[in-house]
């Protein structure tokens, strides 16, 4: 059985700060070469001048270092969602900056970059509350299903296979998975699994985890 175990924030902090500027990471991105992160702003600053990574030394790149790093938007995720208050003071960070120099150019043009996302449209959640969500039978990847809507018929089809659920943040797919089997009268010969999209989902992951770490919004 899967236990919670609590942790303090503490512990956790040499995986969540950035080694350049010694403060949680912001807009987090990594070094494709050795998997280290960094804040962006921090390790592209660094990258100017040096080609080496600044944690173990590995070389990024010959010549344009900045081909070799990628965002790492659910390392991001991670540390908003176990620093409290880090999202709502960057997000107003950002406001404040585009407020004063309201000519400067967005990097990706996103609500986000602008500071305009707040923690309940991010999709922050708590234990205790309780989420909505829709679940249907799992037909084949959605790669298969694209240009195969012939009158509307799959969409219909669609439409009566979704069932609707409300249930606590904390519930983990492993109970998701035993409410199905019995509402379902599911045979205990059969597997059944819980997918996001076309993953199938870890049973230990609560609904909480999930909208963290795909692209769940409220």
């Amino acid at each position: 059985m899967h236990r919670t175990t609590r942790i303090k924030i503490t512990e956790l902090n040499p995986h969540l700060m950035c080694a350049l500027c010694g403060g949680y990471f912001i807009d987090a991105t990594t070094i494709v070469e050795c998997l280290h992160s960094f804040c962006k702003t921090c390790i592209v600053r660094y990258l100017e001048t040096n080609k080496y990574c600044p944690m173990c030394d590995v070389q990024v790149h010959k010549t344009r270092p900045l081909l070799s790093i990628r965002s790492d938007k659910t390392l991001q995720d991670i540390v908003y969602k176990l620093v409290p208050g880090l999202f709502k003071d960057e997000m107003k960070r950002r406001r404040d900056f585009y407020a004063a120099y309201p000519m400067a150019e967005v990097p990706n043009g996103s609500n986000e970059d602008r500071g305009e996302v707040s923690e309940q449209d991010k999709g922050n959640l708590t234990d205790d509350e309780i989420v909505s969500l829709s679940i249907e039978f799992y037909e084949g990847s959605r790669e298969e299903k694209k240009g195969t809507v012939e009158n509307g018929e799959l969409e219909k089809e669609k439409r009566n296979g979704v069932r609707f659920l409300r249930c606590p943040a904390a519930m983990t797919v492993m109970h998701l998975a035993k409410f199905l089997r019995n509402k379902m009268d599911v045979p205990s010969k059969y597997k059944v699994e819980v997918l996001y999209e076309d993953e199938p989902l870890k049973e230990y992951y609560t609904l909480m985890d999930i909208a963290y770490i795909y692209p769940w919004r409220r």
